[in-house]
């Protein structure tokens, strides 16, 4: 689609507006956003369009899209999709050897860990190798409960983060500001950069690495966005 508006505004209800004519979802809803920093963050990308629309550019109009046309009617099956992370959270799953690489992980991953015990009374098991670890069902109910008390846009913005890092307890962590973005990412990262260190940077897996983390900071973006006092 060409780029066919001038001016960008932001009305009532915090509708994004093009010409005077607001901007509607797939759905065809107002794209109306809950707070005055995420109106502005999506009407900086609709006035950053050059002379045709690349919606990979505009990640934070597609998270908002994807708060009011999924999320929002029925949020009770997407918060659960995110709580099943928990079942096969990355921290749980430790290497055996060699012995700094199981350093870094317990370094990285028993913080969280640590936290979601202590915030939400959680135990999860850790396992050595790959295959799979039941939970305990109280610890996943738990974890279920601490992610379906979230608001539809918050769910929006936690689903890159979570799938992205494939940590639930770490997209929590974010989610409550008792970790940073970065740390967060780090954390996730551990098992690449330790390949990397080990056997050398690969062109293909760097490339995908930086649009993972595009799509990271997207959702770090618009979470930030969405609990902004203003």
């Amino acid at each position: 689609m060409k780029r066919f508006w001038t001016e960008v505004t932001i009305g009532a209800d915090r509708v994004v507006a093009l010409d005077g004519r607001p901007v509607r979802t797939p759905g065809r809803v107002p794209l109306a956003l809950p707070t005055d920093a995420l109106a502005e963050a999506v009407a900086g990308e609709w006035r950053a369009v050059g002379e045709t629309v690349d919606p990979r550019a505009m990640p934070l109009t597609g998270l908002a899209n994807a708060a009011i046309d999924r999320v929002a009617p029925d949020p009770a099956p997407f918060a659960a999709g995110l709580a099943r992370y928990g079942e096969s959270d990355l921290l749980c799953y430790r290497a055996p050897a060699p012995a700094p690489l199981v350093g870094r992980q317990a370094a990285a991953w028993d913080p969280p860990l640590d936290w979601a015990r202590g915030r939400y009374d959680v135990h999860l098991a850790v396992a050595t190798g790959v295959m799979h670890v039941a939970q305990p069902p109280l610890a996943i109910a738990r974890l279920g409960e601490a992610v379906a008390a979230r608001d539809p846009w918050t769910l929006a913005a936690l689903s890159p983060i979570v799938t992205i890092t494939g940590s639930l307890v770490l997209a929590l962590a974010l989610a409550e500001e008792a970790m940073t973005a970065a740390a967060v990412w780090s954390a996730s990262t551990v098992d690449e950069d330790w390949q990397m260190e080990l056997w050398g940077e690969d062109p293909l897996a760097t490339q995908a690495r930086a649009v993972r983390r595009d799509d990271y900071d997207a959702g770090v973006r618009f979470l930030e966005a969405v609990r902004a006092p203003w």
